[in-house]
């Protein structure tokens, strides 16, 4: 069923922070940072893979998606859904069942065998696609991707996810660069002022939390190992 009518865009992402929080995909820890795939250290950490084991959370939120992606470049505005490897994938399916649209998906590179093809599914030429990923941070990963759509000769404009970082002001203008417009339903920011309102993590981790937030680079240079 194709969603057309839902909250306005700070309930979305208010709703979606808290839905976060609530399946526990929102790790803070300001003692022992995370590293990231960069190798920097994060005293924040998001695992939205863990939303395919919850239903009504997921359903909720690939409505919210859809109706995002819709409301921001249009109803008609697309023929394909891609998801990327491997997060992507089962988002994009979902929000491809809801826009009555076919799916694909891209891998991060060639398979190296067969037609070392890096679209697995029926993409054509001349076929608007919207990229569906579980996340951004700094853009960086979406390029990949969406070179790899284009060179089908397909067209993708636009890419959608769950959660943007929000921190990183580069990341808009790298997409933008290349000619891609993010959707996205909330931040960083959205997650720490639910996080405040649940009581869910102590002063002290909170307060470091939006340092970083405030900070990133500043705080990740003065922790590197």
């Amino acid at each position: 069923m194709i969603p057309t009518s839902f909250p306005d865009r700070d309930e979305i992402a208010r709703l979606s922070a808290n839905m976060l929080l609530e399946i526990g995909a929102v790790h803070f820890n300001a003692a022992d940072p995370f590293t990231l795939a960069s190798g920097l250290p994060s005293p924040t950490y998001i695992d939205c893979r863990k939303l395919i084991s919850y239903p009504r959370i997921r359903s909720t939120l690939m409505d919210f998606l859809t109706v995002t992606v819709m409301r921001d470049a249009g109803f008609e505005t697309f023929d394909n859904v891609a998801g990327g490897e491997t997060a992507g994938i089962p988002f994009a399916a979902l929000v491809a069942e809801r826009m009555a649209l076919p799916m694909t998906y891209v891998r991060k590179k060639p398979k190296g065998y067969g037609r070392n093809a890096r679209i697995e599914g029926d993409m054509s030429e001349g076929q608007r696609v919207l990229l569906v990923e579980d996340l951004t941070t700094d853009g960086g990963s979406k390029i990949s991707f969406v070179d790899a759509i284009r060179e089908t000769g397909a067209i993708c404009a636009h890419t959608a996810v769950i959660f943007y970082y929000g921190i990183f002001p580069e990341t808009t203008e790298t997409l933008g660069k290349h000619g891609v417009s993010l959707h996205h339903l909330c931040t960083w920011w959205d997650v720490l002022e639910a996080a405040r309102d649940c009581e869910k993590f102590d002063h002290d981790t909170l307060r470091e939390v939006e340092s970083f937030l405030r900070a990133p680079r500043a705080w990740q240079d003065a922790r590197k190992k």
